[in-house]
């Protein structure tokens, strides 16, 4: 395949540093990336403030660079790119598909139905004839894409085939919050068409997401990229690492035994001893097969990630 059939890319969010969870993921993405002769982009999705730790961006980079990655041309940082989202929330607004929401969380909630990932929208503000009352016109209101009442499915590479009713299973979904900041939605679609991202590798805690962004790129006319998810990391309470978990920062003194143990979970075979990190990673892409990577979450209780 060659090169230019192929562009990755690494999306951490600087809420918090990386961690065993965080590093699965860049190996994988890397390694699927580089042993197609494709490029490895990396994306700072800093769009949401309030979450954000102060200086995360920067020691993300170093981090990195410390476990041997190098990535093609320039990191993007989201907050530096509104203008694209708001071109394609225009777009999506002239051809009718996106529309005001004048709710608030609590009011659409009460009475919602449970859906694949939180509660569905009612679709109050979206229906034939609405109209914002006095008190819903004074509100800023959140933007939201309407969905379709039909099955999308797709082909994911380590999961197999996958689908979901957008209007049963999620509800009209928001691309621009009330409070002015972008949704994940919209940003993530609209950032990987403009970069040219063929292929996606990132955790099944995501895949949930993938219909919604298949349904944006058919309303934007943007191609799909090929989607593989991986299992998530897990600890001993079958939760996945993440901040909200207290998964540990990655230790760059841990760095190769910490690249030997994910490619321990990505089913690559050990690598001979060495002190470098760009010689692991070499084995890596060398010896990497998607179709070797478990579908499975993987517990690491035992493994004391740090």
């Amino acid at each position: 395949m060659p090169a230019t059939h192929y562009i990755g890319r690494f999306a951490p969010s600087p809420t918090g540093l990386l961690h065993i969870g965080s590093l699965l993921t860049a190996l994988a993405s890397y390694a699927d990336a580089k042993a197609h002769g494709g490029r490895w982009l990396v994306r700072i999705e800093d769009l949401d403030p309030p979450r954000e730790m102060a200086g995360a961006a920067s020691h993300i980079l170093r981090t990195l660079e410390t476990f041997g990655f190098e990535w093609d041309g320039e990191v993007v940082y989201q907050s530096r790119r509104h203008a694209l989202y708001r071109e394609a929330l225009g777009r999506l607004k002239a051809a009718g598909l996106a529309y005001p929401c004048y709710c608030s969380r609590k009011s659409w909630q009460n009475n919602a139905a449970a859906g694949v990932d939180g509660f569905v929208y009612n679709g109050r503000c979206g229906r034939a004839g609405f109209r914002p009352s006095e008190n819903d016109s004074a509100k800023n209101p959140a933007w939201r894409l309407r969905v379709p009442d039909e099955t999308i499915v797709f082909h994911d590479a380590v999961v197999g085939r996958c689908a979901q009713n957008p209007a049963r299973d999620i509800g009209d979904f928001v691309l621009l919050r009330a409070d002015g900041c972008w949704a994940y939605q919209l940003a993530v679609v609209a950032d990987d068409a403009e970069q040219g991202i063929t292929h996606i590798v990132r955790g099944q805690d995501l895949l949930v997401s993938t219909p919604r962004q298949i349904w944006l790129q058919r309303c934007l006319g943007y191609p799909a990229p090929h989607y593989a998810h991986l299992p998530l990391l897990t600890n001993r309470h079958g939760q996945k690492w993440s901040k909200q978990t207290l998964a540990p920062a990655l230790d760059p003194a841990q760095r190769l035994p910490l690249l030997r143990q994910v490619m321990g979970y990505l089913n690559l075979p050990p690598a001979p001893d060495t002190q470098r990190p760009s010689e692991l990673l070499a084995w890596a892409v060398e010896h990497w097969n998607l179709a070797e990577v478990g579908k499975t979450a993987v517990c690491t209780e035992n493994d004391n990630p740090a």
